[in-house]
């Protein structure tokens, strides 16, 4: 950031202030250090116990729909091979799809929390952001795009199934649904607990979803659960009509769905990966909060960004009130973002362009009268 520099103390300082391991002190290091404080140099990198509590309650959901898709993928693999089944197949390749993107999101839980280092100065918070994009374009191909073939070459090859097929395949898809179902409400569960901590309702915290592990698991159970009501549907009108048309249409209905759910949490995860801000109500109370500092006298400019899930980042341009040295502002800079990180632990990245405002616009008039 660039900003018109009241002379050399303030220009040192902005300089100073503006590296986030460098706008600290002795003494608020040692605050810090001793359990008084957030320490004012840690970066996103660094979990604090919200966000590794988070974690661990994050990761017990993923293993739980993890281990009920595993079971259940055998299962409709059997059913739909033994049933010759083309809605018990589609939900076959979609329950492989959701155990892959499983071992994506642990694996994004884990590569996430790595510390910042020389390469990644803001930590990896984004690599969930890239391993949910992931998990999207698996549930895309191996799911939607198969279940949909699936339906289609059904219709145009027709066929029949033994009433043990039948039997065999409504058997297994009553057993998913109940596996689903139980995976769906831990994550549901999960949600409304994160909804009941952040002040928010149900409906409120899932559009925030600034957890894209839960959000995808979420997104992945809820499907799962509707994609095997429609198949039940279609073998159950199959059965009562001998026409397979129905168990197609069910197919290819279990397809469009994935598809849709797809295009929505890799819609999500491209905000995410770009850049997203932070909420306006916060951006909000974030300007509030540095325009009440005695030391500022306005805040020219604020902009935000999300790091990772619980990490973001904020860059203000701030214009200082008259009257104020340069080693008081210093102070006030590192007091100004320790009480921030303390009023936002999210918040663990806090860079400031400090202007003078009077200085400022003296130079404004120069630059107009030239």
């Amino acid at each position: 950031m660039t900003g018109a520099a009241p002379g050399p103390g303030h220009a040192e300082l902005r300089g100073r202030v503006a590296d986030p391991e460098a706008a600290t002190s002795p003494a608020a290091d040692t605050r810090a250090r001793a359990g008084k404080g957030p320490r004012p140099d840690a970066g996103p990198g660094a979990a604090g116990p919200s966000g590794a509590a988070k974690d661990g309650e994050t990761r017990k959901t993923v293993w739980v729909a993890l281990a009920a898709n595993l079971v259940i993928c055998v299962a409709k693999c059997v059913g739909g091979v033994v049933a010759a089944s083309p809605a018990l197949l589609s939900e076959a390749a979609h329950s492989i799809a959701d155990s892959l993107n499983e071992v994506f999101l642990l694996a994004s839980l884990k590569r996430s929390r790595r510390p910042a280092d020389a390469r990644h100065p803001f930590g990896y918070g984004k690599e969930r952001f890239f391993w949910s994009l992931l998990a999207a374009v698996g549930i895309f191909v191996t799911g939607g795009c198969f279940s949909v073939f699936q339906g289609i070459e059904a219709l145009r090859s027709g066929g029949s199934e033994s009433r043990s097929g039948y039997v065999i395949g409504l058997l297994v898809l009553v057993l998913a649904l109940g596996a689903e179902g139980a995976s769906l409400v831990r994550a549901v569960r999960q949600v409304r607990r994160a909804a009941r901590a952040d002040g928010l309702g149900m409906a409120a915290e899932i559009r925030a979803g600034r957890d894209p592990a839960l959000r995808t698991v979420l997104a992945e159970d809820g499907t799962a659960c509707a994609g095997v009501v429609l198949a039940i549907v279609g073998v159950a009108l199959h059965m009562a009509t001998g026409e397979i048309a129905y168990e197609a249409f069910a197919s290819i209905l279990i397809g469009v769905l994935l598809v849709y759910v797809a295009y929505t949490l890799g819609k999500a995860a491209r905000v995410q990966l770009i850049g997203e801000a932070a909420d306006p109500a916060l951006q909000r109370e974030f300007r509030t909060f540095l325009t009440r500092q005695p030391e500022i006298d306005t805040v020219t400019a604020l902009l935000t960004m999300h790091l990772g899930p619980d990490s973001i980042l904020l860059a203000a341009r701030i214009d200082l009130a008259p009257g104020y040295d340069s080693e008081t502002v210093e102070d006030a800079m590192v007091r100004i973002r320790r009480e921030a990180h303390g009023r936002w632990h999210d918040l663990d990245q806090v860079f400031l362009d400090v202007t003078d405002a009077a200085t400022a616009r003296k130079d404004e008039q120069v630059e107009r009268r030239r």
